[in-house]
């Protein structure tokens, strides 16, 4: 997940979540005597005629009229990601039958969003459409304050129909939906991206292999012999060779947390469980990556995507988003060699993915700002803008109809063919209040102590970062009531 570190944690003004109220039950009294039985009676009872009309349910939405202008905030850059949003706002404006016109503001990136979300929730200050991933979401509505578009989805008028509705990948569709607060929608998916491994086929040639690794033995065996022996199209001058570069991102402990067969958060007992046996397996075989000289860690922002562009790293594992960026930096020394992405090695039967993704979020504020948003938010995600917008960003469409469409595009790009087909064995990180403060104070300086000391011990380190986390998520907790 590429999201810079949040920088501090927000005291969230919690108002008083009311989850429902019990009456006392009370006992019947015993009857004295026993019912006097009465006769039949005589005549039939009279018979009263059926109202002519059922009583109709009264649309809070009939009378709404909405707002004229509305502020999305995002954290799209790039010059055609840029272009694409700037086309799909100017399209919905000028096309949209309520006169509703879309401000578009890059607000910064994911954590810069969270940190100016938290302090003007539930005032007029709030964007009317914002970015955000699920945890972040989840941490908003601690304090009651972002619409649930239940309200809309199904409306006769505005909402989605059951044909479009089914058109979203059931996955995607669902990840929005939020049980620890009662079943709200509190965003929509406009796209999603997995984490893979990318790979240098000619240099693992070069090795002497003529496929990337399944498991991690083969992944280690693979990377340590890259980094005693270069590959022969290295751009001169650079870094020295070596098999795996890791970026300290909690998305990269996720990832390899699930390839050996394990989660970071159990479902049942609401806990996360870092410490996990396959947790400490994971870190236990990176750690002797690091150990052995056959990684090292990655200094400088998309370092490994300009490594691997140079043909001194053999071995890089990002979002699948990155499949453009890495094509430009292997093309960009004129020289380009023979790469793709592959699933990341792993311990089970099946590749095990994280599949992530920040989806679109209305703020609670008024009728008609909601209302406009929401307007907004359904033409973003509709079938022929998510083409549009899934061609122009690299990411994947969340819609089954856009894919099916979508054979020039992998006939042109055959590493996101590989990548789409790798959805099916998606998984997701924990959708938990808070789940940014444990990133950030948790989980990445965890993983620092990991590999910065070939001699820590991996299951102490992580007993301790799971009594932390869930230290953070009971404090998150506390304020619901």
């Amino acid at each position: 997940m590429r999201r810079t570190s949040v920088l501090f944690v927000a005291v969230i003004l919690i108002a008083s979540l009311v989850l429902g109220a019990c009456a006392k039950a009370t006992e019947a009294p015993a009857p004295t005597e026993a019912p006097v039985k009465t006769e039949a009676p005589t005549e039939a009872p009279v018979v009263t005629e059926a109202p002519t009309e059922a009583p109709t349910e009264v649309d809070p939405w009939a009378d709404v009229v909405p707002a004229k202008e509305i502020v999305w905030w995002h954290q799209h850059t790039g010059s055609k990601r840029e272009a694409a949003i700037a086309k799909i706002v100017e399209d919905f404006n000028k096309t949209n039958p309520y006169g509703i016109t879309v401000k578009a503001e890059y607000a910064g990136d994911y954590g810069d969003i969270f940190n100016k979300m938290l302090p003007i929730l539930n005032t007029p200050d709030v964007p009317d459409v914002v970015v955000g991933y699920q945890n972040q979401v989840a941490t908003y509505q601690l304090a009651n304050a972002m619409f649930d578009m239940n309200e809309l989805i199904n409306h006769p008028k505005y909402g989605l129909t059951k044909e479009e509705q089914e058109d979203f990948f059931p996955g995607f569709f669902a990840q929005d939906v939020l049980s620890l607060f009662n079943n709200q929608r509190l965003g929509l998916a406009p796209n999603r991206s997995m984490e893979v491994m990318y790979y240098n086929m000619d240099w693992l040639k070069e090795l002497g292999y003529d496929a990337p690794p399944t498991t991690p033995e083969q992944f280690k065996e693979m990377a340590c012999k890259a980094a005693k022996t270069p590959f022969s199209g290295a751009t001169e001058g650079e870094a020295s060779p070596i098999g795996y570069e890791l970026s300290i991102d909690t998305s990269r402990f996720a990832s390899w947390t699930f390839a050996f067969g394990g989660d970071m958060f159990d479902y049942t007992a609401n806990q996360f469980t870092l410490n996990s046996d396959a947790a400490v397996q994971a870190w236990t075989f990176i750690q002797s990556l690091f150990a052995e000289g056959c990684a090292r860690l990655v200094t400088e922002n998309y370092g490994d995507q300009t490594d691997f562009g140079n043909g001194t790293l053999l071995f890089s594992v990002g979002s699948s988003s990155g499949l453009p960026y890495y094509g430009d930096a292997v093309a960009a020394d004129g020289t380009p060699f023979e790469w793709s992405v592959a699933a990341i090695p792993h311990t089970t039967p099946d590749p095990v993915q994280n599949v992530y993704g920040a989806s679109v979020s209305i703020p609670k504020s008024t009728p008609e700002r909601e209302l406009a948003a929401w307007l907004f938010v359904k033409y973003y995600t509709s079938a022929d803008v998510n083409a549009e917008w899934a061609k122009a960003s690299g990411y994947f469409p969340v819609k089954q109809s856009v894919a099916a469409k979508f054979q020039d595009v992998f006939d042109a790009n055959p590493a996101y063919k590989t990548a789409f087909d790798l959805l099916k064995f998606g998984k997701f990180e924990p959708p938990v209040p808070g789940y940014d403060f444990v990133r950030d104070n948790v989980i990445e300086p965890v993983m620092t102590n990991i590999v910065d000391d070939p001699t820590a011990d991996v299951k102490a380190l992580l007993d301790q970062a799971n009594i932390d986390a869930n230290a953070i998520l009971a404090e998150q907790m506390a304020q619901v009531k």
